[in-house]
């Protein structure tokens, strides 16, 4: 019978008994780290990966090489936590995940640390409001379209054949062929056949007829 994976318990101890791992990070090339690195060697860190980017970027691949290097019993230290996370929901999927692997955390200037049940506390608060927050999002979403839908209003992104353009290419009809009505109005042919009544017909019936005839010639 296959084992099914339980996430891990926040508030469970994790071993510090291997070496600091730093990690810092800067939003522009032009920043330094001199003052990430002096404080994370100062605690003991014998070695530091950086990314100098912005930290809304999801490929940082100093962080992905320092998380690859941490084994079990080592502890990644940053200077806070916004060198780390790009949200409170990215901070937490990290964390959990170096939970997961026996791995602690430690952030200089919250005093935060998974390996001290203190840590461990904040961290268990932090994912349970991650949660709240998404359920409110999800929440208010579904309530903004109920309402929405209440007062007639259209949902989805709206068309980009107005009126207008779909007079305009029904004029444009037997005067200039399906790709060049498309391209003055700065639309695909799908569009214009899905929007103008003339083509929609001769659509329908061209359909059929094409196939028919990719079926004589594979025959």
């Amino acid at each position: 019978m296959a084992s099914v994976e339980t996430e891990p318990d926040l508030l469970a101890p994790t071993p510090a008994t291997g070496h600091l791992i730093g990690y810092a990070r800067t939003s522009r090339r032009n920043q330094l780290l001199d003052r990430q690195f002096s404080a994370l060697t100062a605690v003991g860190c014998k070695r530091i990966y950086r990314d100098q980017l912005s930290g809304k970027n999801a490929d940082r691949p100093g962080l992905t090489e320092a998380l690859d290097h941490l084994l079990e019993g080592d502890t990644l230290v940053v200077t806070e936590l916004s060198r780390l996370g790009r949200s409170l929901q990215d901070l937490i999927t990290i964390v959990t995940d170096l939970r997961r692997r026996q791995v602690g955390f430690r952030s200089l200037h919250e005093q935060l640390d998974t390996t001290t049940p203190g840590g461990r506390l904040v961290f268990h608060v932090f994912a349970a409001l991650a949660e709240f927050i998404r359920e409110l999002i999800v929440e208010g979403t579904h309530e903004g379209l109920d309402a929405a839908r209440a007062r007639g209003q259209k949902l989805g992104r709206p068309t980009v054949m107005t009126p207008d353009r779909i007079r305009m290419a029904s004029e444009l009809v037997g005067k200039e062929s399906v790709a060049a009505i498309a391209r003055l109005l700065g639309v695909n042919r799908a569009t214009i056949y899905a929007h103008v009544p003339e083509l929609q017909n001769r659509h329908r019936t061209a359909l059929p007829r094409a196939r028919a005839q990719r079926n004589d010639q594979s025959r």
